[in-house]
């Protein structure tokens, strides 16, 4: 059965970017990976299930405006229990809220809260909510994590009502994928719950406290995929049910009737999808909860992974069209194209025409308009007969003889344009200081929605002296005659500056005196085309962004210059 005692639990952060003048220095302390910067998302604030826990006092006193390894500003305590609490705080070197973690050093589960904040940092799965320092020092152990203001947590959604089955599904897959990918690497979360389920405004689903959450609170498990399989189980359950898979209330949701046992979704609440229903019984395999009669119980979040994608995709509703009050029917929808044939026997109304012109007057003028077009027709005859004289004189003179596409004999028939195969992308780097790395195959993915960004930087738009620019670097899996690039942007405005350029390898520090460039462009808009003069032979090309426009605060970084590539494509 799933966990029933919850407490508040952690902070998540809201990933803004690095500065231009403060850009050196993104390694995590004491063997974390790196500091990345991620997409934005909130982590857990408080957790509830309806009973008080009692606070415990934290034998560290800490308070507001204490600043830990003279960088990360403690703003406001959201937990305090059992000897650990949980903050939100500003990185003040980044510039930026973050979450942080702090418990004694000598606390009895410090150096298990530290080993699963490094392993969870080492995973750098965008889908969870990212850890970016992890930290033992002055008698003091800190885990600093995302802060995502603008997702919201699943509890928060279920309380207006259950999920739409599109919604439904979209969250049980993306969490399902992304704990496969963890259980892939030895990381469990054994704490997944409706508040450590987020949606972002882009519609992407986090999880937050990977590892880490358990690890505050001491709970482990001996088979932590079943533990899991059944929480995402859960999850989907009260996605659709709004309601809790157990007896006792939890997370703002009324629990099952009691001594009813675990009943299917559809069968708790009317129209439910009958798919979702039998995958979430599925997932359930203890405590008398039995799984579907007629498909096996899963029992790994690859094996959910798996029946999910067995299941028929569902889609998003239709988007509903209503025609406003004033709206009238044109001539054409008046008439009777698109309508049903009348039934046999049916007496239709006939809509009286206007009597004919039946007088002097009218008599001349249908004279006039008959004399009219008589005279179109004429010259409209006169006009053919003089085009086909015309062609027949070409088509004798030997001169002008014309080939079979319809050009010039004497004039080559322009090539026509193809749009060439990228076979692989990698972010390109010399001065040794990523932006998104993993994020490079996001360009030519064949999804809009899905994009390689830069850092929020202050000044621009031009970003030397202090950053000589920005780019990818594109493998097109043999040599390919290039002549143009269409790059699709995420933001608009004054201006996004890039160049091609012909590369050697997908080396992220190779020197860009070392290449041939091919051709420059700048835009205000959200997209760029960049065409050379002549094509250039090259397996490899480079796109090079140099100046990019400047944009307010969103949900994935604070307000500065900044840029992001949703889509490449190249021709030759």
């Amino acid at each position: 059965m799933a966990e029933r005692t919850t407490a508040a639990v952690d902070v998540a952060d809201n990933s803004g970017d690095e500065p231009l003048t403060a850009q050196a220095d993104q390694s995590t302390a004491d063997g974390v990976a790196k500091n990345r910067e991620r997409d934005t998302d909130r982590d857990e604030a408080q957790e509830s299930d309806g009973a008080e826990r009692p606070e415990e006092a934290s034998p560290l006193e800490l308070h507001s405006g204490h600043k830990l390894a003279r960088r990360y500003r403690l703003e406001d305590c959201v937990t305090r229990l059992d000897g650990f609490s949980s903050w939100r705080a500003v990185d003040e070197k980044l510039r930026r809220a973050v979450g942080v973690h702090v418990l004694p050093a000598n606390h009895t589960r410090a150096r298990s809260v530290l080993a699963a904040a490094r392993s969870s940092a080492l995973l750098g799965d965008p889908r969870f909510v990212q850890v970016l320092d992890a930290v033992e020092e002055n008698a003091l152990v800190y885990v600093v994590h995302e802060w995502l203001p603008d997702a919201v947590e699943l509890t928060t959604l279920l309380a207006s009502g259950p999920l739409e089955p599109h919604d439904a599904y979209q969250m049980v897959s993306q969490i399902s994928s992304a704990m496969a990918a963890a259980h892939r690497e030895g990381l469990a979360h054994l704490r997944l719950n409706p508040n450590a389920v987020l949606r972002t405004s882009t519609g992407q689903w986090r999880i937050r406290g990977l590892a880490v959450n358990a690890a505050l609170r001491g709970v482990s498990s001996d088979s932590p995929q079943r533990t899991d399989t059944e929480a995402i189980g859960a999850l989907l359950y009260a996605a659709l049910t709004q309601r809790w898979p157990y007896e006792d209330d939890a997370f703002g949701l009324s629990g099952l009737p009691k001594d009813v046992g675990l009943i299917a979704p559809d069968q708790v609440r009317a129209g439910v999808h009958r798919g979702l229903s039998e995958l979430a019984m599925r997932a359930f395999a203890n405590d008398g909860a039995t799984a579907s009669r007629h498909e096996a119980a899963c029992t790994t979040p690859e094996e959910l992974v798996k029946a999910i994608g067995e299941m028929p995709r569902i889609r998003p509703p239709e988007p509903s069209f209503t025609a406003p009050p004033d709206y009238q029917r044109t001539t054409y929808q008046q008439g009777a194209y698109g309508r049903p044939a009348p039934h046999p026997g049916a007496t239709q109304a006939v809509t009286a025409l206007p009597p004919p012109l039946q007088s002097r007057t009218g008599r001349a003028l249908k004279w006039a308009v008959s004399a009219l077009l008589i005279a179109a027709l004429g010259l409209g005859s006169w006009q053919l007969a003089d085009a086909l004289m015309d062609h027949d004189n070409k088509s004798e003179d030997t001169d002008q003889t014309q080939t079979t596409d319809g050009g010039d004999k004497g004039t080559p028939a322009p090539k026509p344009v193809r749009t060439l195969d990228i076979k692989d992308a990698a972010e390109y780097y010399p001065d040794g200081k990523p932006q998104h790395a993993e994020d490079a195959k996001l360009t030519y993915d064949g999804d809009s929605s899905t994009y390689w960004r830069t850092y929020s930087y202050t000044g621009g738009p031009v970003l030397a002296p202090f950053k000589e620019g920005v780019g990818l670097v594109y493998d097109l899996g043999s040599k390919q005659s290039v002549s143009a690039a269409d790059i699709g942007l995420y933001y608009g405005g004054d201006r996004t500056s890039a160049s091609l350029y012909a590369a050697d390898s997908l080396s992220s520090s190779a020197s860009l005196g070392s290449m041939k460039k091919i051709a420059d462009a700048t835009t205000s808009g959200e997209k760029l085309k960049i065409s050379a003069k002549t094509p250039v032979q090259t397996r490899y090309v480079l796109v090079w962004i140099t100046a990019v426009p400047k944009s307010g605060p969103d949900e994935f970084s604070q307000a500065g210059y900044k840029q992001a590539i949703t889509d490449v494509k190249f021709t030759g």
